[in-house]
């Protein structure tokens, strides 16, 4: 899969890639990452890539030529990609768009600065608005490296385990549950017994049931819409008869 970032601070973009999850899946082929330069395409010699707004007010907008000539500089996939505009006017990111924006060859991030871009950007290039949550940043570069993280780590090989990525937080609707490692007991506070079992079972059980109590205590909205099992329901309905709610 190719990710395509547009930026005019192709530094930052770099960084987020020289380690971690993404940095791996790129050594070992499973993705690429190609950061473009919009002030490249500036036709000044200052590479200006902002002007004052029409109609007066604070800030800069960036000015459209300089980003589409950045789009149009990189090579789309036919039909299986996807110009995506960082904004907090945008949809709203989560694990379900993660998993769509997965089945794509190619994701093309266009990266906004100053208090925003030329809508007819919005109107001509993008093909999809994304926000990662109800607040403001300086720029799209971390909402991309965002989204990106989370796409990647979909994609069969990236991670280790070939499970990894279905038990996390949000698959099936649910908050995951804790985990635990050596030593047995830290600062007074020991393993749950039923993890040092090795009743597989049990375990499940446990992991289930510590999901939907996390779920419940923190995230109560995400039980609306999850994909609960008759399991699932008892466990529920044995919380909410003893009035569990734990302190973390």
């Amino acid at each position: 899969m190719r990710f395509d970032f547009l930026t005019i601070f192709p530094g930052m973009v770099s960084a987020f890639l020289a380690e971690g999850v993404v940095a791996r899946a790129i050594e070992k082929g499973l993705i690429s990452v190609h950061v473009v330069n919009i002030r490249d395409f500036a036709g000044d010699p200052h590479r200006t890539t902002d002007d004052r707004p029409y109609g007066g007010g604070d800030g800069m907008v960036m000015k459209p030529e300089p980003i589409y000539g950045a789009l149009r500089s990189v090579g789309r996939e036919g039909g299986r990609s996807q110009v995506i505009l960082l904004s907090p006017q945008g949809e709203r990111f989560d694990q379900a768009m993660a998993w769509d924006l997965a089945r794509y060859d190619q994701l093309i991030f266009l990266c906004g600065r100053y208090e925003g871009i030329d809508e007819r950007v919005r109107l001509l290039c993008a093909d999809r608005e994304v926000s990662i949550g109800d607040y403001v940043l300086s720029g799209g570069e971390l909402a991309a490296a965002v989204v990106t993280d989370a796409v990647a780590r979909l994609i069969p090989g990236v991670l280790g385990g070939t499970r990894s990525n279905l038990e996390d937080t949000f698959e099936g609707g649910l908050l995951e549950y804790p985990h635990y490692t050596r030593p047995e007991v830290f600062m007074g506070h020991r393993v749950p017994a039923v993890l040092l079992s090795g009743n597989h079972e049990k375990i499940r059980r446990w992991r289930r049931t510590e999901s939907l109590r996390r779920t419940m205590k923190r995230r109560p909205d995400l039980l609306e819409r999850a994909h609960l099992t008759r399991e699932d329901e008892e466990i529920l309905a044995a919380l909410r008869g003893r009035g569990e709610v734990r302190a973390e």
